[in-house]
């Protein structure tokens, strides 16, 4: 059986179209990634558009060989952003989020 590891899924994340392209989402995605490095989190993982994401240093996550739970979800729109590699080093599977994002699904 294969180890644990927690890390964090970054939630849907939207702007109101009339406050679009005033930079918001952008903040919001660096501040929440800073925090979230500063508290030794290793990975965070976020199922979002790919043309946006990469910008913050999130890769397809299949690179790893991590995929996500539920069946149908594109790989190039999962990714991840490693912070730690010495604790994902050889790390691979499926990535878990808790029940209450079935809903979001």
């Amino acid at each position: 059986m294969g180890r644990t590891i927690k890390g964090m899924g970054l939630a849907p994340m939207v702007v109101l179209p009339e406050r679009q392209r005033e930079g918001i989402g952008t903040r919001l995605v660096t501040e929440g990634l800073s925090l979230l490095q500063k508290k030794s989190c290793p990975y965070v993982i976020v199922l979002g558009h790919p043309e946006y994401y990469p910008r913050f240093g999130f890769e397809p996550a299949d690179k790893y060989r991590i995929v996500c739970q539920w069946e149908g979800v594109p790989s190039e729109a999962f990714m991840i952003r490693i912070f730690d590699t010495s604790v994902m080093h050889q790390v691979e599977g499926i990535a878990m989020y808790r029940d209450e994002f079935d809903d979001a699904v």
